[in-house]
């Protein structure tokens, strides 16, 4: 798990809106459109992120496809230390 946080947080372009994702979802769920406005991030580009973060175990859907809240998973609340240390190489 440790590599895939260096390369989503510090190894693509994006690490910093992933990091400030995953920094939504600690506070509680929220959907693709919740997260878009409260970060003022397009939309499109949210869908991508959360999409990249789900492919690698960060974070899990839940619910209907229209409005399915994110949430950050249990893999991931294993590895918060190592996600705290990765976030602290963004520039």
């Amino acid at each position: 798990m440790e590599k895939a946080l260096w390369y989503l947080f510090v190894g693509t372009r994006g690490g910093a809106n992933r990091a400030r994702l995953v920094r939504a979802l600690e506070e509680r769920p929220r959907n693709a459109n919740q997260l878009s406005d409260m970060l003022d991030v397009d939309y499109n580009t949210v869908r991508y992120h959360l999409d990249k973060l789900e492919d690698h175990d960060v974070v899990e859907a839940g619910g209907e496809d229209y409005g399915e809240l994110y949430f950050l998973t249990d893999r991931f609340d294993a590895h918060r230390d190592a996600f705290e240390d990765v976030v602290e190489h963004l520039d």
